[in-house]
């Protein structure tokens, strides 16, 4: 009993909860948002780039691309970031100051990229052959067909591997705390982090992740919703009742005589 309560006091204690929970709100949950939300947008745009530069014909356009999603899918996250974090804070210092928030969305923004145009890239290598073939025949250009065709039919099939991509983003967030970010920077991971220090209580921590599930299991159910709808379409209809299953009795056969009226 002793032990579960030194547990609960550890992981669970309201008064280290309470005096966190404040910041996490104000502070934490926003700043998590525009980290995850602004890589997202920008890996999105340099994914499709990648994904449409990986397909092409000419391998000075091809093999770029492979090699830039082979480096940035295969360095730790934070190896990442923290190369481009410490690498490039003198020339960041020389654009926009000591701030170090840029260099970590840029940070994220190309792993992102790197992840999302493989995802893009599959999904346009799904669209059969014939959709190009009858756009071609139809008098579009191949870069017309590409951007009006192709891309949004590979795009609408690949949506739940976005959005978990977007999850897993929402978590490489908290990484970018090796940056040294200021206080009214932190992240939910930071200021879970730094009430842990203070008081030398996990519990700030641990309702620091409870917030990162409420940002991510609506997503993962966001994606199952997703993924139905693109299997069985929206407009499918509904299984009939056991009443509407239940086939109706044949007519009963007609007699000789009236047969033969």
């Amino acid at each position: 009993m002793d032990q579960l309560g030194t547990l609960a006091e550890t992981f669970f204690n309201w008064g280290s909860m309470r005096s966190a929970i404040s910041d996490l709100l104000t502070t934490g949950v926003p700043n998590t948002l525009i980290l995850a939300v602004t890589s997202a947008v920008i890996g999105t745009v340099l994914g499709l780039l990648l994904a449409v530069a990986g397909i092409a014909r000419t391998r000075w356009l091809r093999w770029p691309a492979r090699v830039y999603t082979d480096v940035f899918r295969g360095l730790p996250a934070a190896v990442t970031i923290l190369l481009i974090g410490v690498g490039l804070a003198p020339q960041g210092m020389e654009i926009w100051g000591p701030d170090p928030y840029p260099l970590g969305v840029l940070a994220l923004s190309l792993i992102a990229a790197a992840y999302f145009g493989e995802i893009f890239r599959s999904g346009i290598q799904s669209v059969e052959a014939g959709q190009f073939e009858a756009a071609r025949a139809l008098g579009f250009s191949y870069a017309a067909a590409m951007r009006l065709i192709i891309l949004p039919l590979g795009v609408r099939r690949v949506l739940p591997a976005w959005v978990n991509q977007l999850i897993s983003l929402i978590k490489d967030s908290s990484l970018i705390y090796f940056l040294g970010l200021t206080a009214d920077q932190r992240d939910l991971f930071r200021i879970g982090q730094d009430s842990a220090a203070t008081t030398g209580n996990e519990s700030a921590l641990v309702l620091a992740g409870l917030f990162y599930l409420l940002l991510t299991v609506p997503l993962t159910h966001l994606v199952n919703v997703i993924d139905r709808r693109l299997r069985h379409g929206r407009g499918a209809p509904a299984a009939p009742s056991p009443s509407e299953a239940r086939p109706s009795p044949e007519p009963a056969p007609a007699s000789e005589g009236a047969a033969r009226v």
